[in-house]
Parts: C-alpha cells; structure tokens; sequence
C-alpha cells in the first residue's frame, strides 16, 4: 500500500515541486534564513537534511570542529556555526559553494567553504562531527546538480568516502550519515565494511515517501 501511495504522491507532487523550484527560493528553518537557488539542493522539500539537523540538535558544539560533505545550502554547517562549532563545508557545486557564502554571511556567521569531490580538497586532519548527506541514487551525475542524487552507476561516491574517511576522524568523532530505503543499502555497507567501518543506525523515521535512517559510521576495532 505504501508503494501505491508513493507512486501516487510522486505523479503528481513531483511536476509541481519541479517547476516551483526552477527559480532562487527563500527558506527559514530554525532560525536560520537561505536562499537556494534551484542549482542547489533545497532541504525544505526532502526530509534527509531536516532529519540530521533534528538528530544533532542535543549535541553541544561549542569549541567542536565540524565538516559537512555535501553542505548544498549550508543548513547544517549555519547551524553548527551558530552554536559555537568552528565549521568547514564542502560540496562539488561550485554554485552550492556561493550559496552557502551568501547563507552564512546573511546569517552573520563564519564556515570555511572547500570546492571538492568528498575528501579531494580537505586537507587531512581529525574533525569532531562529520555529518554527510550524500547522494545515494545509481546513476552517473552528467551536471553540478546531478551530484546532489547520483553516487555513480557502481556507488563510487561511497568507495571514494570510506577509503578516505578514517584521516579525518578519531576514536571520538561522531560522523553521521543519512540515508533512506530506495538507496543500494547493502552495498554501501559493503563499502564501508570493506574499509574496516562499521554502520549502526541510530534512528530510523517513516513517511509515506520513504523510510530515512541516520547511521553512525565508526572504525572497526
């Protein structure tokens, strides 16, 4: 029933949520005021963003360092920042990268902004939080905004991220990572397993889309 109701929903919310975010929109959530270019992954219309954002809200940031891989609009990294952390977001759109510029300047706070592909552009160092909203959808990205959805036609956005994770964390690091049940969970977590990390997911929340789940990703001992 679920899957009816689904396909229902997306034949025809789908075309209208297109054509609304074609142009620069405006969005507040917490406090926090954006603008998001269509470019640009808008979290007000998908739950992934909004999900981590609730899951770290208990978490104290003062004097932390925090990355967001894949950072679109800057949601996360705003509000880390405003919190104390001492923040660097990165994503692979260019246009993502101003955007997040304008957001955190509107929202009178500092991130430090990293063009990049994953870790690619991120100096190696151990980071406090790592919060990762990626792409999870097989298929090769052929635009910026494409790499917002696609890890690739084999998930190389995942071999990429855990063969490279473990320079940026510690025994401490607290590195999060959303997903939801129309993604190739099994082999993503083959990736990480086959990079000695281990995926324990710590919240799971249903809606008559999909189910999202955030995992906590820790190296194997």
């Amino acid at each position: 029933m679920r899957g009816l109701i689904k396909h229902i929903v997306s034949a025809t919310y789908k075309p209208l949520l297109v054509k609304y975010l074609a142009t620069t929109r405006t969005y507040s959530y917490k406090g926090i005021h954006l603008e998001i270019p269509p470019q640009v992954f808008h979290p007000g219309f998908f739950f992934s963003t909004k999900l981590l954002l609730r899951y770290i809200s208990k978490e104290h940031f003062s004097d932390k360092t925090f990355l967001e891989l894949g950072a679109g609009s800057g949601l996360l990294s705003i509000y880390a920042a405003k919190r104390g952390a001492s923040v660097m977001a990165a994503d692979i759109n260019p246009v993502s990268i101003e955007c997040i510029n304008l957001n955190t300047e509107q929202n009178a706070v500092k991130t430090k902004t990293i063009l990049s592909d994953v870790f690619d552009n991120v100096s190696p160092q151990h980071f406090d939080y790592i919060l990762i909203n990626p792409p999870y959808y097989k298929k090769k990205p052929s635009s910026f905004r494409d790499y917002a959805w696609y890890c690739g036609e084999n998930g190389e956005y995942f071999q990429k991220l855990f063969k490279k994770l473990a320079e940026f964390m510690d025994e401490s690091s607290n590195v999060l990572m959303v997903l939801c049940d129309g993604c190739d969970l099994q082999m993503i977590k083959f990736q990480a397993a086959k990079n000695s990390f281990s995926m324990k997911c710590v919240l799971t929340y249903t809606t008559i889309m999909e189910r999202n789940y955030i995992f906590k990703i820790e190296q194997c001992r």
